[in-house]
């Protein structure tokens, strides 16, 4: 079949067909090729488009997406350590295509079915028919982990308490989609999927405008403004509770609060107050109404759930009772993720909903009953053996599920043995047999086993299904590698429709009333950060330049020994760098610090402004592994400090001016300053060496004004004018000073009914010395003291907008 993309290139495939070595898994569905051997309908225009393109263009194009995803910083956390390791989002570029027909009734069942999750939830920590009526055993409920006994009586105040959903599906022998698991605790992947869909269009956006696909937008769109609608009627904000860097999905929290405009938060940000969820911030404390809840239930209030959180807000849980904050979804429904729910579902829906379940679950069998667990044991070798409740682990050195057949002889006595003495932790399932779906590897296509991730989220008018979402792909053929912690991969979905499909935005369309959703004021810990990046990229700079100078001297001489070598080296050791070392660790230390800072605020992060300061950590490293002292180090340091002003070019040109960019604003104002104040001093004293203030005012950026404006014959007192007092320089600190004052004043309680905040006050003090000083009064003795002044008006800002 010739596609429209082909003909409009009016060229002939190049090569052979690429699914011409294809080959289907004996005995195992494929999501392209039917059970007669024909190519489905959408993916023969699909893999006609990859014949036109050839394989050099089309390795080309997906090189670009994987390009895209590593620009981007799209990352998960690969937990092989203690903390785990940051990973590039693996993308599988070829995307699982899924007919609208078959999507409907995707939609219809997951409707369903999150109907019923809802109604089982709500009887749960309500009035508790199910178990009284012996449709749910006891067990499930009392003894579960994930059963939260200060949430039972709590009634949601939004009435609901599943608000977004995910459910993982797959496509068994029979072509039905079936339900493998429930995500209802903190469903993650949303923003992934909007991602993968970014990325798969920027490699075949041409593919992709030829092809009727459902767009997106309009399910997050949806979801935002039900969010917002329900945040202004209760008049506070609206959050995303985050557990923070270190989760591994900490990047889609971000995306997506950026992508939504949403407060991101962390439980140390928030405080209960009065019964009231209030934000930390800038501008003192503020009301959150809504929280969309990315962290476990039971870290979120150390004093009513786990003591040990560290990462909870206390008193949440007493704000939920009073009904002043919406959380989505509701504490305690993670209980809905437990597997040995699947083997009573059936039952529960004809008895809730009056009707069988549209889409069907895994064949399901709970130990804890007699008959059941002699079932399993009778049929041990063929069925999955696994934890009945999602926290428990069925053996030790196993993890997850796993075949009966699979395990060695040891392991099935020990498990047995297990079952037999304590059945209800464990239940038996059907083995799944996965779909296959075509993945690009090396060249060639080949099958792998994938499921299929959808989303649901509640709006005001009821459950709307994301019309795709994201594929696990097996790195092999064995279905327990499709976790992406396994080597798995992710695939965008395209839902095809038979006719064209609106193109849907987040931006409001024309008929819509303009609702300007309140910026909400800044949190503490963000502009904690914003203030240390911006002192971290200033420390950065003042360092790259002194050693820039340094090693140019190096170069030139070949003596490190001289005087004024020497001199410098130890001042660069009273800041923690070395010298003799080409790219120094305090250095990298520093960048490594200013990209920790920027990765606690992603949120409020443009992919530019993340994607330089990236560019500048990974050149400072390929230059430590390779560069020498001297000329070098000369021009590494060069680079570096072109990297560096283009981040700050990027910040300062792009970021909005609201409180944000203040704070950034004044971290790099309070360490240049410093940094000035301290390589002056050091630099213009009775001791310093021949050739001190050539290399100041190198330092300094200052050689061609300090020409312009002095005579050649100047002394130590002509750079102090020009480096600490001059207010038109903008390297000088005095001119530091004048911004600090400016932003310090703008900043919320600056200046009230006429007064000074105490930072305003110290700010107003520094700077009026600074202007009625003299060169002469400048001695190396006041510089440094001007220096620790300037560092305790840090203090004194952390103070005021930071505790």
């Amino acid at each position: 079949m010739t596609s429209r993309n082909q003909e409009t290139r009016g060229k002939p495939p190049a090569g052979p067909s690429i699914i011409a070595d294809y080959r289907l898994m004996p005995g195992v569905p494929d999501e392209m090729i039917d059970p007669s051997g024909a190519i489905r309908p959408g993916w023969d225009k699909l893999m006609s488009a990859f014949d036109a393109l050839g394989p050099t263009e089309l390795a080309a194009r997906f090189e670009r997406a994987d390009q895209y995803l590593r620009d981007a910083g799209v990352f998960y956390r690969k937990y092989d350590g203690a903390e785990g390791k940051e990973r590039a989002w693996p993308l599988a570029h070829i995307p699982l295509l899924i007919d609208e027909t078959d999507w409907t009734a995707i939609s219809s069942g997951l409707t369903q079915r999150a109907d019923l999750l809802e109604r089982i939830v709500a009887d749960i920590y309500g009035d508790n028919r199910l178990v009284q009526e012996g449709l749910l055993p006891p067990e499930l409920v009392a003894q579960n982990g994930e059963f939260l006994r200060p949430m039972v009586g709590i009634r949601p105040v939004n009435g609901h308490f599943l608000h977004f959903c995910a459910f993982e599906l797959g496509r068994g022998p029979d072509g039905a989609w079936w339900v493998l698991g429930d995500r209802t605790q903190a469903p993650s992947g949303a923003g992934f999927a909007l991602e993968n869909r970014v990325a798969t269009t920027r490699a075949l956006s041409d593919i992709y405008g030829d092809m009727n696909i459902n767009r997106l937008a309009g399910f997050f769109r949806d979801f935002r403004n039900t969010l917002f609608a329900q945040a202004r009627r209760d008049g506070g904000r609206v959050g995303i509770l985050t557990p923070g860097q270190l989760n591994e999905t900490y990047f889609e929290h971000a995306y997506i609060a950026r992508y939504l405009g949403l407060m991101l938060l962390e439980g140390e940000d928030l405080v209960v107050s009065d019964g009231q969820v209030m934000v930390r911030t800038v501008a003192g404390l503020k009301p959150v109404s809504v929280l969309w809840r990315r962290m476990d239930a039971s870290f979120v209030d150390p004093l009513e759930l786990r003591y040990d959180s560290h990462i909870g807000t206390p008193g949440m849980v007493e704000a939920l009772r009073s009904g002043s904050i919406a959380m989505i979804n509701a504490l305690g429904t993670g209980i809905l993720e437990t597997r040995s729910l699947a083997a009573f579902m059936p039952r529960v829906s004809k008895h809730l909903l009056g009707s069988e379940l549209q889409l069907p679950e895994i064949a399901t069998w709970w130990c804890g009953q007699p008959a059941e667990r002699d079932y399993v044991l009778d049929n041990f070798d063929r069925l999955m053996i696994g934890p009945a409740f999602s926290t428990a682990l069925p053996f030790d050195d196993l993890r997850g599920t796993a075949l009966g057949a699979g395990m060695t002889p040891d392991q099935k006595a020990q498990l047995k043995d297990r079952i037999a003495r304590n059945g209800k932790d464990y239940v038996g399932q059907e083995p799944v047999q996965l779909s296959t779906a075509p993945v690009y590897v090396d060249g060639r296509l080949e099958p792998r086993p994938i499921t299929l991730r959808v989303y649901a989220a509640r709006t005001e008018t009821g459950w709307t299904i994301m019309p795709g979402g994201f594929a696990r792909v097996g790195s092999t053929n064995d279905t327990s590698a499709i976790a992406m912690q396994r080597g798995g991969q992710a695939a965008d979905v395209w839902v095809l429709s038979s006719r064209p499909v609106e193109v849907v935005s987040l931006l409001p369309r024309e008929d819509e009333k303009l609702v300007r959703n309140s910026p909400g004021s800044l949190p503490s810990r963000a502009a904690d950060n914003l203030i240390w990046l911006g002192r971290y990229a200033e420390r950065c700079e003042a360092t790259v330049r002194i050693l820039r100078a340094y090693n140019a001297r190096l170069a030139e001489l070949s003596k490190p020994d001289l005087p004024i070598l020497t001199h410098c080296a130890k001042f660069l050791e009273s800041i923690d760098v070395d010298a003799t070392e080409a790219m120094p660790h305090g250095l990298l230390a520093s960048i490594d610090s200013a990209v920790h800072s920027a990765g606690q605020i992603r949120d409020r992060f443009s992919p530019d402004g993340w994607l330089a300061l990236n560019d500048l950590q990974k050149s400072a490293r390929r230059f430590a592994e390779r560069v020498s002292p001297g000329d070098d180090a000369t021009r590494a340091m060069t680079v570096i400090l072109r990297k560096l002003a283009g981040f700050s070019g990027l910040v300062h040109e792009n970021m909005y001016r609201f409180a944000g960019w203040r704070f950034l604003e004044l971290g790099r104002r309070l360490e240049r300053a410093v940094q000035m104040a301290r390589v002056t001093g050091w630099l213009s004293g009775p001791d310093a060496p021949d050739g001190s203030l050539e290399i100041l005012l190198e330092i300094g950026d200052s050689v061609m004004s300090h020409r312009r404006r002095y005579s050649v014959s100047a002394g130590p007192q002509s750079a102090i004018d020009l480096l600490i007092l001059d207010p038109l320089n903008p390297r000088s600190v005095l001119f530091q000073l004048t911004e600090l004052r400016a932003q310090v004043e703008t900043l919320p309680g600056g200046i009230e009914d006429g007064q000074l905040s105490p930072v305003a006050r110290a700010a107003l003090q520094l700077h009026t010395d600074l202007v009625i000083a003299e060169p002469r009064d400048m001695t190396p003795e006041r510089l440094e003291r001007l220096a620790d002044d300037i560092a305790m008006l840090a203090s004194l800002i952390a103070a005021a907008y930071f505790t």
